[in-house]
């Protein structure tokens, strides 16, 4: 990184813009503005007061370092998108009394692999071995390959080259922004050309998984529950390089479940989903039963699984329908039972 850093910094700003033009974030991040296109890095640092880097917690052998690690994240961050993650495998651990799993199992791109079982079955751990690529050192034993061979060190310990991202049951912010700032700090990190217009694509993403719909100047932390899921499951789909979406219980998130799922699958994601609802199950190429601690057996949706999901879209739309006139103050009476119960009909 060093070496990298001084070769970079050495050039002319006008040919170091050309090579790397997210260094005029760095210029930015420590207030230098204007600089003649021909002085390199140390001619601009050193045109700057002690007390101008003193106002932002430096001094000049800092900065140079700052450049350095920054130069190095955006190199990270284009091998990131670069890289091809083909497949996860689960190498089969043990059960909580110590009973083997059987087997491995392969997760690809654009596919959905459900995980279902009891509450307390050990669902969350499945996806928690997976989001830490664990090696046998987790209470399972379970490993996890990347492409068929164990991750790198720094794939599981480094925040910056991780795989997996997480969308948990509660999802808070604690930053003070509104969701046009949010997005637009993200997408200007993952070097987008237009932050504020990629912002404004995922928000009408989102808005259109989420139940209630909210704006660009919402604030984050005015967001409900099912709004913030919504708000991330499009960021992880239009933004995050990350390769695999771990999903808990979406079902208990209020967004479209079919869209979001198929949002995420067009992003060519491994999306690993738990869930208890019987649609999402079956919406999966195949599921994970976990009893114990361990996982039981894997299943592939059959041609008449997929049969009774249709029936069951079906009624669930009729489901959908009547919360959302209860939500309207409406009366599920009359006309409106009678519609429901039409709907629901086993004939056709």
């Amino acid at each position: 990184m060093v070496d990298f850093a001084m070769a970079a910094g050495a050039l002319p700003t006008q040919e170091l813009l050309a090579a790397h033009p997210t260094v005029a974030e760095f210029f930015r991040q420590v207030g230098i503005e204007d600089f003649a296109s021909h002085a390199n890095l140390d001619e601009i640092l050193n045109s700057r007061s002690d007390s101008h880097f003193e106002n932002y917690g430096l001094d000049r052998a800092a900065a140079r370092e700052m450049f350095g690690a920054f130069l190095q994240r955006m190199d990270d961050l284009k091998a990131a998108d670069r890289e091809r993650i083909q497949s996860i495998t689960i190498v089969g651990g043990h059960d909580k009394t110590g009973r083997p799993e059987q087997g491995t199992l392969d997760l690809r791109p654009e596919e959905i692999t459900c995980v279902v079982g009891p509450t307390g079955s050990g669902k969350s751990r499945l996806l928690a071995d997976i989001e830490c690529l664990a090696q046998g050192d987790t209470p399972t034993g379970r490993r996890i390959l990347v492409n068929g061979q164990a991750p790198e060190p720094r794939r599981r310990h480094a925040a910056e080259h991780k795989l997996v991202a997480q969308l948990s049951q509660n999802m808070n912010f604690v930053l003070d922004l509104s969701v046009g700032e949010f997005v637009a700090l993200h997408a200007e990190s993952r070097l987008f050309s237009d932050p504020a217009a990629t912002a404004r694509v995922v928000v009408a993403c989102a808005n259109d998984l989420a139940g209630e719909r909210f704006s660009l100047e919402t604030s984050v932390t005015q967001l409900s529950g099912g709004q913030s899921r919504a708000l991330m499951i499009a960021d992880t789909a239009l933004l995050s390089p990350l390769p695999v979406v771990l999903i808990d219980e979406i079902e208990n998130a209020g967004v479209d479940r079919q869209k979001a799922l198929s949002l995420l699958v067009k992003g060519e994601k491994i999306v690993l989903m738990s869930t208890h609802d019987p649609l999402l199950a079956l919406m999966g190429e195949r599921r994970v039963v976990i009893e114990n601690g361990g996982i039981k057996c894997v299943l592939a949706t059959s041609d008449e699984e997929r049969a009774h999901l249709a029936e069951l879209e079906r009624w669930d739309r009729g489901v959908s329908r009547l919360r959302n006139l209860l939500r309207g103050g409406e009366r599920i009476e009359g006309r409106e039972w009678e519609r429901f119960l039409s709907t629901v009909a086993s004939n056709h």
